[in-house]
């Protein structure tokens, strides 16, 4: 059981380390699951006297007003007999303290570093650890005591910052309160009991301590008090004597106090009755089982509070990507390795892992065919279009054999007409490998989280895209020019010959010129016109995608990475010219600058994860506490 307590003091100290003091924080608080006893009392209630008499050392800063301005988690160690006492702060690791004085010094110090040298309180808590064979094993919060008036130096708030410090701690379900009231002050003005039944009605969570029992008006005692007659709880209350002001002032030994405290409840005869469960060292003994009870019961909630935080802590970490690097080459790493991710992410949209690639293939299936048949040769083919160019041909001397030259003509203009579907097609692919720069961008949460570097990609990838189109345009291009350049002659060697295609002279030079005549030159043209579209109509895919697809597949960021290599300032002068002013600053700063530039992120995201992360560890080496304690039962 004794683990347990322990247990928990580990764990309450990580929070405080790693930035969980229970506040009110869009993260996630492991803190406020933690069973623990928090201190409650009004000023001059006797609220140190108690926690000096549990613990058996003089070690809490004494005055008037408001000392005790943040909340100070107390953790006692019980060690074996004759073990030297030592006190250890968690600001001041592997420092140990066995003049408690310096530990009072040390209190006082610390509050001041956070506050300042006024009367300000904070929220944030110190952490004091103890460890002596005087005490047992229990871990208690000491909280300001509450005030009804400012004093000097602090402000009109302060009553109520005070108040509402301590509410935050006593209104958690986990949250023991041990409230401590002065017998000789009437019970129904009592600061702690006031605000102990407002957060906990029942009296389920609630010890009430009674002081300065020992200093009640002659005739009057706190038997009815401490019986639970005037003020039901529903646990019994605690009586306890401390050391008077006289005795503080002479430094009057605390085990020589606690043992007069015994002997004042077994010889008072109001009291004798109730002696077996009075005394500071009862109080303790009773507050470290009740705690090791609770936490007992609280362990399975916490495991399961903590596995289900570790999920949305680590989703929403990986959401929010990797942290910066600090140093040039490790912003140049991550710059490529963010790089290589949508690199990658882009060519699973060419290979079919990822949506999108289809629609080049029906550029080619669907898109040309369709252009290529939607061609007019009517226009060229006409036998209007076919005399005026075949007679153009024939220059001053009519054709004796046949009209090369005006075959020739209208071969060309046909097939010419073909580039307009050729360089369609070229922008069709070039249009669809745009859009899955897109796609593969917004799919990489890595170029999602750096603005900057997103755009600087997008802009490389579409550059590299629009050199890979010019070169798909000439290759694509010169394809269709190649078949108007050289006309494949077996394909008119092999048409039947006849009559008047060899020039038969019984025949009329005007004859040659007739409507059949012409009809069969166009029909002709036609057929081998038909044969170059089906032979573009293969070649043009395989054109296009050698220059483009294959290409952008290949190397898409190169030209980016080489840039990136050698941080071209000429192409970034004037994003760069802050940080270079006239050559003054060297080179690796204008290097670190750039390359922070492309990583440059919202401060609010760069905090948060921060945050996350030290969240994050917080909970993990919570689960190996509780799991190492598990295991060892």
């Amino acid at each position: 059981m004794e683990s347990l307590i322990s247990l928990v003091n580990k764990i309450q100290r990580a929070c405080t380390a790693l930035g969980d003091h229970g506040e009110g924080s869009a993260l996630p608080t492991l803190w406020d699951s933690l069973p623990a006893i928090a201190v409650v009392g009004g000023q001059s209630s006797g609220k140190s006297s108690v926690l000096e008499s549990v613990v058996g050392k003089d070690f809490l800063p004494r005055g008037s007003g408001i000392v005790t301005r943040r909340p100070l988690v107390l953790q006692l160690h019980k060690l074996d007999e004759g073990s030297r006492e030592y006190a250890e702060f968690l600001h001041l690791p592997r420092k140990r303290f066995t003049d408690f004085a310096a530990v009072r010094k040390e209190i006082s110090d610390e509050t001041d570093r956070e506050t300042g040298r006024t009367k300000q309180i904070s929220s944030v808590p110190i952490h004091l650890s103890i460890y002596s064979p005087n005490v047992v094993n229990l871990t208690l919060i000491d909280l300001p005591g509450l005030t009804k008036v400012a004093v000097e130096g602090q402000p009109d708030s302060i009553v109520q910052d005070i108040e509402n410090m301590v509410r935050s701690y006593i209104e958690k379900p986990n949250c023991i309160i041990l409230a401590i009231s002065p017998a000789n002050q009437d019970l129904a003005t009592s600061d702690a009991i006031k605000i102990s039944r407002e957060v906990d009605p029942t009296g389920e969570r609630t010890f009430g301590v009674l002081t300065k029992i020992d200093l009640m008006d002659k005739g009057t005692d706190a038997v009815d008090i401490l019986e639970g007659k005037s003020y039901r709880l529903k646990y019994p209350w605690f009586g306890v004597v401390n050391r008077s002001q006289a005795d503080i002032n002479k430094n009057v030994d605390m085990i020589a106090a606690r043992r007069r405290e015994r002997d004042y409840f077994s010889t008072t005869p109001e009291y004798k009755h109730l002696g077996h469960r009075m005394g500071s060292e009862h109080l303790a003994k009773m507050l470290s089982k009740h705690l090791e009870n609770v936490i007992k019961s609280k362990i399975p909630g916490i495991q399961s509070l903590i596995s289900k935080t570790l999920i949305e802590l680590e989703t929403e970490l990986s959401r929010l990507g990797k942290p910066i690097a600090t140093d040039a080459g490790g912003k140049l790493y991550m710059i490529m390795e963010i790089c290589r991710l949508f690199d990658q992410n882009y060519k699973e949209h060419l290979d079919g892992v990822r949506a999108g690639g289809d629609k080049i293939h029906n550029v080619f299936d669907n898109q040309l065919p369709t252009a290529l048949k939607r061609l007019q040769f009517d226009k060229q083919l006409s036998m209007e279009n076919i005399r005026k160019l075949i007679t153009e041909a024939d220059g001053y001397q009519p054709h004796l054999i046949a009209p090369e030259q005006g075959y020739r003509r209208l071969i060309e203009s046909s097939v010419v007409s073909m580039r307009g579907p050729a360089e369609a097609a070229v922008d069709a692919v070039h249009a669809l490998l745009k859009e899955l720069v897109h796609k593969a961008i917004s799919e990489t949460p890595e170029l999602k989280q750096y603005p900057a570097l997103r755009v600087e990609v997008g802009n490389a990838a579409v550059e590299s895209l629009e050199r890979m189109r010019e070169t798909s345009r000439k290759a694509t291009l010169q394809l269709v020019d190649m078949e108007c350049a050289y006309l494949t002659v077996d394909f008119f060697r092999k048409l039947p010959q006849d009559v008047e295609k060899g020039g038969n002279p019984t025949v009329s030079l005007f004859d040659r010129y007739n409507d059949g005549y012409l009809r069969r030159i166009g029909s002709t043209v036609l057929s081998y016109v038909n044969m170059v579209c089906a032979s573009l109509r293969n070649s043009i895919p395989k054109s296009i995608v050698h220059c483009q697809v294959r290409e952008a597949k290949r190397s898409l960021l190169d030209h980016f990475f080489t840039e990136l290599g050698k941080l071209d300032v000429r192409k970034h002068l004037f994003s760069l010219l802050p940080y270079f002013i006239q050559l003054l600053i060297p080179w690796p700063s204008v290097q670190q600058k750039y390359l922070s530039s492309l990583l440059n992120e919202d401060p609010a995201v760069m905090e948060r994860r921060t945050q996350l992360a030290k969240r994050l560890e917080l909970y993990r080496s919570a689960q190996a506490e509780i799991d190492n304690v598990a295991w060892s039962k």
